[in-house]
Order: C-alpha cells, then sequence, then structure tokens
C-alpha cells in the first residue's frame, strides 16, 4: 500500500511519520451515490485517532452525511469524492486535531477535561488547548477517545513502522533507525539530523552533546563526590536495609560514584556492569540512584532510549524502580534545574516507553513532594513540572482498571 507523510508538506522522503495514501471507491449511482474509504481503519491508526474522527470531519466540511460502521471497518461518505480531494481534507484533520501547536508532531494523544479538547504529546512534553471551535469538536467531546495505554502506543509505533516498512523496531530496512543500530552500536550522524528534524526538533552536534565542560581531575571529582555525599550518595544510603546488610555498604555506592564520574559518559554498559558486580551493587536498588544521578546529564532525554539495555540489568523490582525516579529527580532539582525542569514530563515519558517502571509506581511517587531523595522545596518543584505526565498516567491506569473490571 502507498503511503504519504503524516505531515505532507514535509517533502523530507525520510520523515518518520507515514499513513497509508487514501483509498476511495464509489458505490451507487443517482441519489444513492456513496463514496467507501476502504482504508480508514489504517489510517486512524497511524493517526492513533479513532475512525470516526476524520470521516465525521469529512462530513462537517463537504457538508454531507457520513456513516461510521466500526465492527465491519466502513466508512461511507454521501456523494461523489475523489480520493485526492479527500486527502487534502484530511491534511486539514491533522492539522487541527493530531499535530502538536508548539513542535507539529503527530504523537499526540486527546484528553477531554471540561468539555474541552486537549492535546497531549508525547513528543515535547507540552499540553496544549485544541480545535474547540470546529463542528467535530462538539463530537469529540461526546466520544472522548479511549486513553493511549502501552498497548495502543506500541500499535501506532506499529502502524508506523509498517508504513516505513520496517517491524515495529525499525530494524535494517528503515529508512529512518533509532539512534542505536541492531548491534547496540551509535547510529551515523546524518541518521540522528535526520531523526531529531522530523520529530521538530533542532539539532545539536554530536560535539555540542558532550559533556566536554566537566573537570575530571582528581580534585574536581573528590569536590563532587563530597557533594554528592552530603546529599544522598553517601548520606542518603548510610543507614540500614536490605542493600547495607555488610559492613561498609554505603562507601561501595560512593565509590561506584566516583567511577562513573571518571570514566565520563562514553562508557560501555557492558563496562558499567563488571564494575557494579565488582563492587557487589548490581541488583541492588540503591545502585539505581547512582546510576541515574551520575551517569546521566542534561542530554539525559537522549541518553536514555541508549541506555535502556543496561537500566534493565539494574531496575529489577519496585524499589529499584523509586530509587530511579529518586535519582532523576536528584539529578534534575539538584544539578540541572535551568536545564531540565521543564523537560521532566518528556524526561519521564523516555523512562515510561522503557517499560521499567510500573504505572503505580509513577503515581505514588508524583503524589506529594518528600525529603527522601531532595530538599522538600526542590522535590515539590520537580513533581510539579511532571504533572502534565503523571495526570496523563493517572488517567491511563483509570482507564486500564474500568476495562479490566468490565
Amino acid at each position: 500500500m502507498a503511503t504519504v507523510n503524516v505531515r505532507r508538506d514535509v517533502k523530507d522522503s525520510f520523515y518518520r511519520y507515514k499513513m497509508p495514501r487514501l483509498i476511495t471507491k464509489v458505490e451507487g449511482k443517482g441519489n444513492g451515490i456513496k463514496t467507501v474509504v476502504p482504508n480508514m481503519a489504517e489510517i486512524a491508526r497511524a493517526l492513533s485517532r479513532p475512525p470516526a474522527y476524520p470521516t465525521k470531519f469529512f462530513g462537517c466540511e463537504l457538508g454531507a452525511q457520513v456513516k461510521c460502521d466500526d465492527k465491519n471497518e466502513r466508512y461511507i461518505v454521501n456523494g461523489e469524492h475523489d480520493a485526492n480531494k479527500l486527502q487534502s481534507i484530511l491534511d486539514g484533520f491533522i492539522t487541527k486535531f493530531v499535530l502538536c501547536p508548539s513542535c507539529q508532531n503527530p504523537e499526540t494523544d486527546i484528553i477531554i477535561k471540561n468539555d474541552d479538547i486537549l492535546m497531549d504529546c508525547k513528543a515535547c512534553g507540552a499540553r496544549n488547548m485544541g480545535e474547540n471551535r470546529h463542528k467535530l469538536a462538539t463530537f469529540i467531546v461526546k466520544n472522548p477517545p479511549a486513553t493511549a495505554s502501552k498497548n495502543q502506543r506500541r500499535q501506532r509505533k506499529a502502524a508506523h513502522a509498517q508504513a516505513n516498512g520496517t517491524d515495529e523496531n525499525g530494524m535494517p530496512g528503515s529508512p529512518v533507525q533509532e539512534d542505536l543500530d541492531e548491534d547496540g552500536e551509535e547510529a551515523d550522524i546524518i541518521t540522528k539530523r535526520i531523526n531529531k528534524q522530523a520529530a521538530g526538533l533542532s539539532f545539536e552536534s554530536q560535539l555540542a552533546n558532550e559533556d566536554w565542560s566537566e573537570d575530571t581531575s582528581e580534585q574536581a571529582v573528590a569536590a563532587r563526590m563530597k557533594e554528592l555525599s552530603v546529599k544522598g550518595i553517601g548520606g542518603a544510603f548510610a543507614g540500614g536495609g536490605d542493600d547495607d546488610d555488610d559492613e561498609g555498604g554505603a562507601d561501595r555506592y560512593e565509590s561506584f560514584g566516583v567511577w562513573l564520574e571518571e570514566q565520563g559518559s562514553d562508557i560501555s554498559d557492558k563496562e558499567i556492569i563488571a564494575k557494579a558486580d565488582e563492587l557487589g551493587v548490581l541488583g541492588k536498588y540503591k545502585s539505581c540512584q547512582v546510576l541515574a544521578q551520575v551517569l546521566f546529564n542534561d542530554t539525559i532525554v537522549q541518553q536514555i532510549p541508549k541506555r535502556e539495555k543496561l537500566l534493565a540489568k539494574f531496575v529489577t523490582g519496585e524499589k529499584h524502580q523509586k530509587y530511579l525516579l529518586g535519582g532523576i529527580e536528584r539529578l534534575v532539582g539538584l544539578e540541572y534545574k535551568d536545564a531540565l525542569l521543564k523537560k521532566m514530563p518528556a524526561i519521564l515519558m523516555k523512562i515510561y516507553d522503557t517499560d521499567l517502571i510500573e504505572d503505580d509506581v509513577f503515581i505514588k511517587w508524583g503524589e506529594k513532594p518528600s525529603k527522601r531523595f531532595v530538599e522538600k522545596d526542590v522535590s515539590k518543584e520537580v513533581k510539579k513540572a511532571s504533572k502534565p505526565f503523571l495526570d496523563w498516567v493517572a488517567t491511563a491506569e483509570e482507564e486500564s482498571s474500568e476495562e479490566e473490571s468490565d
């Protein structure tokens, strides 16, 4: 099936968001003539919208009656309409009800709140007021979409990947791959540029992403680790517990943190795992805090997908999940507040996409400020900045619970 860019104004053939080209079939004659869109369900899946939305949009724009048969996936617009005309109208639907107003990325979900349509973007983390003046808005408010679940997001990825001629993991054969290839090696710089431009992001050179400004001299590392010890790497781990049941437990985490700091961001997953095993902190939940706080920097949004396999080796239980969030809370709240505070929804979404942290852990973490990892006022700031993501997760969890009850 032929595909087109979701944003047809983007002429780049490597644009990652694709959808099937709209197909029409005219049936009947005279007053009973009608136009069927045989692939409306596939188009809707690529846009992550119910098929009834674009079909009703056609009716609003053309002043024609429509019929939506979800059971048989049959969507009809009364009258004779050619494919090019409906494709152009579909562009208007995408602009109004799919693209993020902030970044023009189609990775959005519709949320209904107080009879208003909100556009929740998973790419940039923004939540904007949607198009509420169009006739279709009334229909959407009365027929809200099911909140996106992990399975729905996987289906969306699969739909985009299918349109690109790949599997949902973007394995070889895709014009655009993730930052890592199938062997875990870093993708070429041109592919990264395409990926970032396709997401509406400005491209920064690879050198700009490297943390060249870090002073890794013995004195600087010692000073930094002293600060970390006061704020948590040593102090927070000085107490007892399952992770510190042997003598010198806190020192092991401090040693792990010092070693990570000395190695820099280019250290391989294999080396980190070997060192953690050597120090006896591999599998310990408190090592997750050290890992998040020391390994990542102000480019954490780009780093998380590259370190997904590494994180999976460390995060193996609920306590590990909590301490990973605690490490991120410290990283953002204490070290990169100016650069990362507004990016908290995007950071948490990247973590969420790894499937390492359960929904209820996110919800409990965000319920109220805590001084477990940082000062209470800092915790309050971080969790307030995370609210768009936390609201979305809470809504998704409620929807999931209701479906299970049904």
